[in-house]
């Protein structure tokens, strides 16, 4: 009897080690939320996630619990809601040449679907009275901040909306400016 409670002890622990060294997945940061390119990330938030990847090659293109997080978490890219976190999509913020540009937009100016992450073009128009066609001022450019709708004023409210402008485009950006605080402005969705 004594032999094959040892017989089946030595088993049940053979197994467990087996069966524990086989766990060959690792742990990685996601994102916890929509995140667009000119983002700061927080660490709070990342969350960790168990991933097995086929090729090493594959695991070391993200960023993995265990390795000390790079000292600002700047997104170059727009990076959705549980994505993993890739290594490429991080980068400096000094050297992308990205300028946070926050603009107001009546509602109706607005597509409800636009987020952080979102690729827009923004037109303006400076004839109330549309003789004049609307005039392409920025294409595919990113929403790295969007405020919620306000339900409260109805469709008569604004929606804020912070864009990742190239900084080469400063003329764009007064005209932008200028346009937000006049109320000309009409954002298209890209997809």
């Amino acid at each position: 009897m004594w032999i094959g409670i040892a017989i089946v002890a030595v088993s049940v622990v053979g197994g467990v080690r087996l069966v524990g060294g086989a766990d060959d997945s690792v742990s990685v940061w996601a994102v916890s939320a929509d995140a667009g390119a000119g983002t700061t990330l927080e660490p709070e938030q990342l969350v960790a996630r168990r991933v097995r990847f086929v090729e090493d090659v594959d695991a070391g293109r993200y960023l993995r619990t265990d390795a000390e997080l790079p000292a600002a978490l700047y997104l170059t890219r727009a990076v959705g809601a549980g994505e993993l976190l890739p290594a490429g999509a991080l980068g400096d913020a000094q050297q992308t040449g990205l300028v946070q540009a926050p603009i107001r937009v009546a509602a109706e100016g607005v597509p409800p679907t636009i987020a952080v992450g979102s690729r827009v073009d923004i037109y303006v128009s400076d004839d109330t009275e549309a003789r004049r066609p609307a005039v392409l001022l920025l294409a595919d450019v990113a929403v790295t901040g969007a405020a919620g709708r306000s339900e409260e004023l109805g469709a008569a409210g604004d929606r804020q909306l912070v864009l990742g402008v190239p900084e080469e485009d400063a003329d764009a950006l007064t005209r932008l400016i200028a346009a937000s605080a006049a109320g000309t402005l009409t954002v298209v969705g890209r997809s």
